[in-house]
């Protein structure tokens, strides 16, 4: 009778020892998966939240602006990043030079003529998400290859103590500009180097029913031509010139009564480009560049946050459920444009446009 007792007592602490090993387990797996544990208990965090993730990534941009959009991404799936500030330019001409081989992950921000070449080339990898279907389709790639993270509007800014000063009246269309009391009073930035007057160029070509005539009336009245984007802003503030032709956002809204400027967006139409987002093919990190796409466009909080930084609102035209979201701009006066012609149009224009402007070129 004791030996049956005993074998009894055994068992049951042995019963005992297994239901605390389970116990721990469990404990480990809760205190690991912070993530999961939310997905279960909190279902609206659960579509706000991307689950943790290990890996890194490495960003091609043209800014470094994003930190703090990269630090977030980081907090919420734990993925460490790393930003390469590098032209749109010069990304594809690496990546062609390299044999299609890329330095990084991501590639975030820049004209998406460049985007459009590098996908024609076989350079993008698709990313497949639910939330690709509200995008407008106007903004990104049929194949998911690459996306539009915001949209550059350009227009025309003017210094007033100048326009007053030299009794200049103020144009509000393309065709005021070619009036010639406007004659060296303009400054834009030069279309081979920046690619939001690339824009401009492509667009009045492809918008104007003789648009290379108009370029070359518009060229007698520009004094000379900046390197970068906003070179032509910056010499309008100086007092340099009294009229740009440059990009307009809210850094400029911001700017205007401290520095006695006026913005107009063209009556007769706004050039415009987006900026673009895709994830490298043969990249190493191809599931952290992925996620964050995911990420990004997902969660409408992230890409607020995005125009925030940006301080540019076509993100709303871009997705256009988000809400909390107001365009600076109206989008029935953006230009006609067919964007799949920025990158075979390019070669040719820009050959034909630098012999036109000759010594006009800023060149520092």
């Amino acid at each position: 009778m004791k030996r049956i007792v005993s074998l009894l007592l055994a068992l049951l602490l042995t019963l005992s020892l297994i239901a605390c090993g389970n116990t721990n387990t469990q404990q480990v797996t809760t205190a690991t998966s912070d993530s999961q544990a939310a997905t279960v208990t909190n279902d609206t965090k659960a579509t706000t939240e991307a689950p943790k993730a290990a890996g890194s990534l490495r960003v091609v941009s043209t800014s470094t602006d994003y930190v703090d959009l990269l630090a977030k991404f980081e907090k919420e799936t734990g993925i460490k990043s790393e930003i390469l500030s590098v032209s749109s330019g010069d990304v594809l001409s690496k990546l062609r030079t390299d044999g299609g081989v890329p330095d990084a992950d991501l590639w975030f921000g820049g004209g998406i003529d460049a985007f459009m070449e590098a996908k024609e080339e076989g350079l993008l990898e698709k990313v497949d998400f639910d939330a690709a279907e509200l995008l407008d389709p106007q903004f990104k790639d049929y194949d998911n290859c690459y996306f539009s993270k915001g949209i550059t509007v350009v227009g025309f800014l003017f210094n007033n103590a100048l326009m007053e000063k030299k009794n200049l009246e103020y144009p509000k269309t393309w065709d005021d500009l070619l009036k010639p009391e406007y004659k060296g009073e303009i400054i834009m930035s030069n279309p081979a180097t920046s690619g939001t007057n690339y824009a401009v160029l492509n667009a009045i070509i492809q918008d104007k029913q003789d648009g290379w005539n108009f370029i070359v009336k518009l060229n007698d009245n520009i004094a000379c031509y900046g390197k970068r984007a906003a070179d032509s802003k910056d010499k309008v503030v100086a007092g340099e010139y009294p009229i740009g032709i440059t990009y307009l956002d809210g850094t400029i809204e911001a700017i205007l009564e401290e520095k006695n400027l006026t913005a107009v967006y063209p009556e007769d139409g706004v050039p415009w480009v987006t900026e673009g987002v895709a994830v490298f093919k043969n990249c190493e990190n191809v599931d952290s560049a992925k996620l964050f796409i995911k990420w990004l466009y997902s969660n409408d909080d992230n890409l607020r946050y995005l125009a925030e930084i940006d301080k540019k609102t076509g993100i709303k035209a871009i997705k256009p459920s988000i809400e909390g979201l107001k365009l600076s701009f109206n989008p029935r006066k953006l230009m006609d444009e067919d964007l799949t012609l920025f990158g075979s149009m390019r070669e040719e224009l820009l050959f034909n446009f630098e012999n036109l402007i000759g010594d006009k070129a800023i060149k520092e």
